[in-house]
């Protein structure tokens, strides 16, 4: 699940790493009045930040400098009034619904830092590096050596020599290195206390010297921290955090009936029990020569009302040209996925091309129920095999 901007900063400053000051709007008159407070404490400029699930905001004119309660009025009807559109959104763009109105800052250098899951080592990592404010993917392709990563035990978390260590080897000096390492300690608490599965901070910054702060000061400026819906149970408070706006609609409805859904940009919708069988099936439509319109795993114990709102998700998909069902029935019973074709086709209707393959427990059973029905559902023919599956919907939309 990911967050804001906003609600990571908010997260940080709960885990004591100092964030400047930000105020949340969602308009542009909100948007100057927001400037004049952080303005009567002290700030003489304000970044007006579009919050969205998607980076790169800066590079779609999601991030504008201001100097005034007008130009900070101006930034945010520009950024509230289009999609924002970015190199991690699609061509269309997404809707900017809220903005964050930070204080500015000095920057004399600018880092990265992260903690993320080492699935190869088993364990959490902190990562760090001098180029901050950049893609870290781009970093670690080009320069890997400018990567640091130093593994955390996640019942200690990260030790004290461990996180002064790094604050070293990133050039921090003085007082510089204590604030560091401080920062670096709590952001791991921060990701082990909320099972996260990223927090990240880009860029942390070092703040010029000046009369009160002879080191300067180290600050985290920007935000993103997202976590393991596994374990939101455990956090009933973040799982507040949710955006439903950020998130496609349905997913979040196939999301209420445990139905794992994501929407694709191919016209062969897909309806099958298993990740791996879901990939599986995938690819066999790609390989014969179409694409599938999403990802779409009912789970082992779907019941008949869930598999029925599966098929009214995947038929609400106007790019969708024809369906195949590929279950291979375990926990999930092929007579409960027949029952739930003839219930769809008699409350969605089936205009496109339909082709079901069952194999597994009670396939008897669901191939009499669809035999029964085929005069009801007459866009609907049986693969065989999965092969013989995907070759009739792959020539049926072709």
């Amino acid at each position: 699940m990911n967050i804001h901007e906003y609600q990571a900063r908010d997260l940080l400053a709960k885990f004591n790493v100092p964030v400047p000051a930000g105020i949340v709007v969602d308009s542009p008159d909100e948007a100057a009045k927001a400037f004049d407070e952080l303005a009567r404490g002290g700030a003489t400029l304000a970044v007006v930040k579009a919050q969205v699930h998607a980076g790169g905001r800066g590079k779609g004119g999601g991030v504008k400098l201001v100097k005034s309660a007008d130009e900070a009025r101006t930034a945010a009807e520009a950024i509230l009034s289009k999609p924002l559109i970015t190199p991690q959104t699609t061509a269309e763009g997404v809707t900017v619904h809220k903005l964050l109105i930070a204080s500015g800052v000095d920057i004399e250098k600018e880092y990265y830092l992260a903690v993320a899951t080492d699935r190869a080592g088993g364990t959490p990592v902190l990562i760090a590096s001098t180029e901050g404010g950049m893609d870290i993917e781009a970093v670690a392709e080009k320069t890997p050596e400018k990567i640091l990563r130093e593994p955390i035990d996640p019942v200690a978390g990260l030790l004290g020599f461990q996180a002064r260590k790094v604050a070293f080897l990133l050039g921090f000096k003085g007082k510089q290195v204590g604030q560091a390492a401080k920062i670096m300690t709590n952001l791991v608490k921060l990701f082990l206390a909320t099972d996260a599965g990223l927090a990240e901070i880009n860029p942390l910054i070092l703040t010029p010297a000046d009369a009160d702060n002879p080191d300067g000061r180290v600050l985290a400026i920007d935000a993103k921290v997202n976590f393991d819906e596994n374990a939101l149970f455990r956090h009933p408070d973040i799982a507040e955090l949710a955006d439903p706006n950020e998130e496609d609609p349905d997913e979040t409805r196939a999301n209420k009936f445990g139905l794992s859904y994501i929407k694709l940009d191919g016209n062969i919708g897909c309806l099958v029990n298993g990740a791996g069988l879901a990939m599986a099936t995938m690819d066999i439509i790609k390989l014969h020569g179409q694409e599938p319109a999403n990802f779409l795993d009912v789970g082992g114990s779907a019941s008949e009302e869930a598999v029925t709102e599966a098929f009214r998700i995947i038929l609400g998909d106007a790019k969708v040209k024809g369906v195949l069902v590929n279950i291979f029935g375990g926990i999930a019973k092929c007579d409960t996925i027949a029952n739930a074709i003839v219930t769809a086709a008699k409350e969605v209707g089936f205009t496109v091309p339909l082709v079901v393959r069952l194999e597994g427990t009670n396939v008897e059973p669901a191939r009499k129920i669809l035999e029964a029905a085929k005069a009801d559902i007459p866009t609907m023919t049986v693969g065989s095999d999965l092969t013989d599956a995907a070759k009739k919907i792959t020539a049926a939309v072709a």
